[in-house]
């Protein structure tokens, strides 16, 4: 070969392995977040209240497709369980007045009725309270002191025995084989009254998702309320995660439900978020509804967890809703909202031993990353601060 030649190729084979590379780094950067959009303004009616983007640790220019806006950067577990520690420490009203009696020289039995009804109006639940209270009794007799220490300590060990560190919290996110044989996304089926922020939920549960890496998809199967599909679009925009919805209004709920679950399959997602009509619990069609949901979503591939979103401000009456959807769909997981300080705190007690299901996840404020994991040891120690 001409030896004037060989240069000239060698340049261009080195320029052509540059662009070959960048391509390929191009591909790899978008591959597991590629699909998610432009970060966006607003929320919606339900969300003006979220604050944007609070709670985000930064922006990222879209890979790959300048021009299209910034996706926010989500808040990591790590630092929305400091904030949990923090704003729960605001319903610590219950454990306070608890310290106080039981600091007393001499309990008397109006002491322990104090106690008692101060349980009570926590909305710990009367079985509960039973428990704790006959608990309690006996080990303060048996200290026979009242140093505040020690009774610090026998209050707090009893709490966390109501809350039960030993259920398991975590999100079962495992992929399974779909009726076709093949691997499916883990399916969350999210369900829950109108009022009690579900749809805000579902978004904040997305961005909790993409910040501990997992590939997301979303399911506006709330088809009844018209800016439920805006709403749910515009939290998947902003960290960049598709949402499945459907291209008219009232549109089945299940056929949404079950292309969110066949798109999730196609694209090699991790996860797949179904968002659900908010159901009143005394409404017997729309129920059945819901339980067709789940049938028509499990033709497809298993239903991994079904969570039930429950305001914790409501107290009894949300023990009520809790049991009907349980009946209906199974629910394996709860969703406490406004556990910031506004709730009794108690709702987390009663709710669990009613039904033996755990609190997954609570919401701790209005910021797009107000929701965290729920930590029995720092819920109990918020409430005795």
């Amino acid at each position: 070969m001409n030896a004037d030649l060989i240069a000239p190729i060698v340049g261009g084979l080195v320029v052509l392995a540059v662009v070959v590379l960048l391509f390929a780094l191009g591909f790899v950067g978008r591959s597991r977040r590629g699909s998610r959009g432009r970060a966006s303004a607003g929320l919606g009616q339900e969300d003006s209240r979220e604050g944007g983007a609070a709670g985000s640790v930064g922006l990222l220019e879209r890979p790959g497709e300048p021009g299209l806006g910034l996706l926010e950067i989500p808040e990591g577990a790590s630092g929305r369980l400091v904030r949990l520690r923090a704003r729960l420490a605001r319903s610590g009203a219950i454990g306070s007045r608890l310290l106080a009696v039981l600091a007393r020289d001499r309990l008397t039995e109006a002491d322990w009725e104090e106690i008692e009804e101060t349980l009570l109006l926590a909305d710990v639940g009367v079985g509960p309270t039973t428990e704790l209270m006959d608990a309690l009794r006996l080990r303060m007799q048996v200290l026979g002191s009242r140093e505040p220490g020690a009774a610090r300590e026998i209050l707090r060990d009893l709490l966390l025995r109501l809350v039960d560190p030993t259920m398991d919290r975590s999100l079962n996110l495992e992929q399974t084989l779909g009726s076709d044989g093949e691997p499916h996304p883990a399916t969350v089926l999210v369900v829950g009254v109108n009022g009690t922020g579900k749809t805000t939920t579902v978004g904040k549960l997305a961005r909790f998702l993409v910040a501990e890496d997992h590939d997301v998809v979303l399911g506006a199967a709330d088809t009844f309320r018209a800016a439920a599909a805006d709403q749910l679009s515009t939290w998947g925009e902003r960290v960049g995660v598709p949402v499945i919805r459907a291209d008219r209004d009232h549109a089945d709920p299940a056929s949404v439900a079950f292309d969110a679950v066949r798109t999730g399959a196609e694209i090699g997602a991790d996860v797949v978020l179904v968002d659900t009509a908010g159901r009143l619990q005394n409404k017997a069609d729309l129920m059945d509804e819901l339980g067709k949901i789940k049938r028509v979503i499990s033709r497809k591939a298993p239903v991994a967890e079904v969570l039930l979103v429950l305001d914790a401000t409501t107290g009894q009456n949300g023990l009520r809703q809790a049991r009907v959807f349980t009946d209906v769909v199974q629910v394996t997981g709860l969703v406490l909202t406004k556990l910031d300080g506004t709730a009794k705190g108690g709702i987390v007690v009663a709710v669990q031993r009613e039904l033996g299901v755990p609190v997954k996840f609570v919401g701790i404020g209005e910021g797009a990353d107000d929701l965290a994991p729920f930590d029995p040891e720092a819920f109990v120690d918020a409430l005795l601060s």
